[in-house]
C-alpha cells in the first residue's frame, strides 16, 4: 500500500468544529498520481514507488525520460517523488493510480515541501536578535554585535549566526490531522498550516510518529463551593 501522495497547495481557510471553535485549515489538491516505477528489495535493495503527479498539460521530456515513462506505460509528468510502501499491503505495479482516498478523515499525516524564500536577511529577522538601543544616539540598532575576539581565537567561530539567505529550504510539518477529503475533486483538507506558497508542490505522507489528540482538562470544583 502506498503511504503518500503528491499534491499542490491551494491556500488556507478556516473551519468550524462541532463546538463552534474556528481553526485554521489548508486545502491541498492531492493527485491524481500514477505509479511510474516500483522498487523492490530484489532489484533496488528496498521497497518504494516513484509517483508522478498528473497535470492537465502534458509535460515535455527528453528521450531518456520518455523511455522511462514508456516502460511504465504512462505519459511523462513534470513532478515525481518517491514514497515508501507499507508492509503487508497489496502489491503495487507501474501504471497503478494513486488517489486521495488513501487517506481518511481523522488520519495523521506529515507534509514535506520547500518553504518560502525570504532572500538575504539580517540577524534580527533571520535569527530573532533583539538589536541595540533605539535612542540616545546608540547607532547600534540591528547589528549582530561581536562575532569573535581578536586575540583568541582570532577568527569567527564556525556556525556563528549571521546575516544570509533565509528560507527556501525543505521543511517537514509533522502530525497534521486530516479534516476531510473530497474524492470527486481530489481535495484534502488539513488542520493547520503547511510549508510553501500557493500552487507549490507538496508531498503528503502518513505520519511517521503519530500523536494523539489532546484530552481537554475538566476543571475540578474547589472545596466549599458548588
Amino acid at each position: 500500500m502506498v503511504t503518500g501522495i503528491i499534491g499542490r497547495k491551494l491556500g488556507m481557510t478556516q473551519i468550524f468544529l462541532p463546538d463552534g471553535t474556528a481553526v485554521p485549515a489548508t486545502v491541498i489538491k492531492a493527485g491524481p498520481c500514477v505509479v511510474v516505477q516500483s522498487k523492490t528489495p530484489a532489484t533496488d535493495g528496498y521497497e518504494a514507488v516513484q509517483l508522478g503527479l498528473v497535470d492537465e498539460t502534458p509535460a515535455a521530456a527528453n528521450k531518456p525520460t520518455q523511455g522511462h515513462f514508456k516502460k511504465a506505460g504512462v505519459p511523462p509528468t513534470r513532478v515525481t517523488r518517491e514514497v515508501k510502501v507499507a508492509a503487508g499491503g497489496d502489491p503495487v505495479k507501474a501504471g497503478d493510480p494513486v488517489l486521495v482516498n488513501i487517506f481518511a478523515a481523522g488520519d495523521r499525516v506529515d507534509v514535506i515541501a520547500n518553504g518560502r524564500g525570504k532572500g538575504f536577511q539580517g540577524v534580527v529577522k533571520r535569527h530573532g536578535f533583539g538589536g541595540g538601543a533605539a535612542t540616545h544616539g546608540s547607532m547600534f540598532h540591528r547589528a549582530p554585535g561581536s562575532i569573535g575576539a581578536s586575540s583568541f581565537p582570532s577568527r569567527t567561530v564556525k556556525g556563528m549566526r549571521a546575516a544570509g539567505r533565509m528560507g527556501g529550504k525543505r521543511v517537514t510539518t509533522l502530525n497534521l490531522k486530516v479534516v476531510s477529503i473530497d474524492t470527486d475533486q481530489n481535495l484534502l483538507v488539513l488542520r493547520g498550516a503547511v510549508p510553501g506558497a500557493p500552487n507549490g508542490v507538496v508531498l503528503v505522507r502518513r505520519a511517521v510518529a503519530k500523536k494523539k489528540d489532546p484530552i481537554p482538562q475538566v476543571e475540578k470544583p474547589k472545596k466549599g463551593k458548588k
